[in-house]
């Protein structure tokens, strides 16, 4: 059973929270003593309805304040595949957490109040499910029981979205529209005859027949090192494996492959699993590879097919989301993490902050707290990445602070 990963966007108050409890009472994934729970909070808050937002706001400060804060990570299936759902905060504030929560998404979900049309935040939000590339999105028009389900109140919504599709990411792809009404569970998992002039399916239904390519035979074959094993018993005394987690693509039995940093080449042995002899390993799966050559690899050095190498590269342009207090000025030097690879970065320059309502770019010489922008760097050694746009799972970094260990932002490599 395959499994599909969603993040919840929207700004505050548009009903992310709820909509997750909603799916996950009306697909009976809450168990009774937890719903008995929930009504009893419901309760002290002096309500007169369960409130199922409550399922995933589980911080003190979430439930006094009615919103999200941190990222909370749901889990629920059904009979056709399981989900795990990313509830992320509305709060500008916040974007950082959002950033994070989406970045191994497979599905956007983006929520609007049906009285507010598009804010601020829908922009916001918008742009980085598009800097992210993440590929499904779905717009969400919330609360449609607050304009009395009316259509035309939706169409304009949906007109003004579609202007916003224009030049993007999403231009051309398949971006669902629905209306819905979380707190009443209308078009959520269920049609309704409220919503009878929408024609599409419910929002589950859609959730229900996306699919994916889980080998990934798109993106070229990565396999980042993560430790050597050499053990030390009389069985496997000459052994040595390489273990670690395919990013992307694929890698077979008989196929040759290169080690990056060195440039040395040999052919694969064997992929191995828990004692198990695999003919192949596909992006995700944790395995072994023995080599028929004895080259120097060790933590940290990336394997791929000679046909498609990524080029080692000392100086960087990125697209980076800044995620610390403290403001970011050229100049500085941190530790860029790719991988598991930890290397000196200096910031030689900042190219341009966006401004996400318009899509513009603004010359400063600072960046502060989720500012979004592009910036140059320069390494002490060469970083084997690939551009983001073409290998999402080896595009990326983050930027830590070398003093306090705090990572200060989440990197998109140009």
């Amino acid at each position: 059973m395959d499994v599909l990963r969603i993040t919840t966007s929207g700004s505050v108050d548009d009903g992310k929270s709820t909509l997750i409890g909603r799916l996950l009472f009306d697909t009976k994934s809450i168990t009774q003593d937890k719903m008995e729970a929930l009504t009893a909070a419901s309760k002290r808050k002096g309500l007169d309805f369960t409130d199922l937002s409550l399922l995933t706001d589980g911080l003190i400060a979430e439930r006094e304040q009615g919103i999200t804060i941190d990222v909370a990570h749901i889990y629920f299936s059904t009979p056709n595949r399981k989900y795990i759902i990313a509830d992320t905060p509305g709060h500008f504030e916040y974007t950082r957490n959002m950033v994070t929560g989406a970045s191994t998404a497979q599905v956007s979900l983006i929520l609007i109040d049906a009285r507010k049309g598009i804010v601020e935040q829908t922009y916001r939000h918008f742009f980085i499910a598009c800097m992210l590339r993440i590929p499904h999105l779905v717009v969400c028009i919330n609360k449609m029981d607050l304009v009395d389900y009316d259509e035309a109140r939706y169409n304009q919504i949906t007109e003004d979205f579609q202007q916003l599709l224009k030049g993007s990411f999403y231009e051309g792809k398949d971006v669902q529209i629905v209306p819905m009404s979380s707190l009443y569970g209308e078009n959520v998992v269920n049609s309704t005859d409220k919503i009878s002039w929408y024609k599409g399916q419910p929002l589950l239904d859609y959730l229900e027949k996306i699919t994916f390519d889980a080998d990934d035979h798109e993106h070229p074959s990565r396999f980042p090192v993560q430790y050597v094993i050499r053990p030390k018993n009389e069985q496997y005394h000459d052994f040595r494996g390489f273990a670690g987690k395919v990013s992307s693509g694929s890698f077979h039995v008989g196929e040759e492959i290169v080690s990056l940093h060195n440039g040395q080449r040999s052919k694969i042995k064997s992929i191995e699993k828990f004692e198990q002899q695999l003919p192949s390993a596909h992006a995700g799966d944790s395995v072994v590879i023995t080599l028929e050559d004895e080259i120097d690899i060790s933590r940290g050095n990336l394997l791929a097919t000679p046909g498609n190498v990524p080029e080692g590269r000392k100086e960087i342009t990125a697209q980076i989301c800044w995620m610390d207090q403290q403001k970011l000025m050229p100049g500085k030097t941190y530790l860029l993490q790719h991988g598991a690879n930890r290397i000196k970065a200096k910031v030689q320059q900042i190219l341009g902050v966006t401004e996400v309502t318009t899509n513009r770019t603004e010359t400063k010489t600072e960046m502060g707290l989720n500012d979004i922008g592009r910036i140059s760097l320069k390494t002490a050694q060469p970083v084997f990445a690939d551009v983001y746009a073409i290998n999402p799972a080896n595009g990326t970094f983050i930027l830590v602070d070398e003093f306090s260990n705090s990572t200060v932002a989440i990197g998109f490599v140009e």
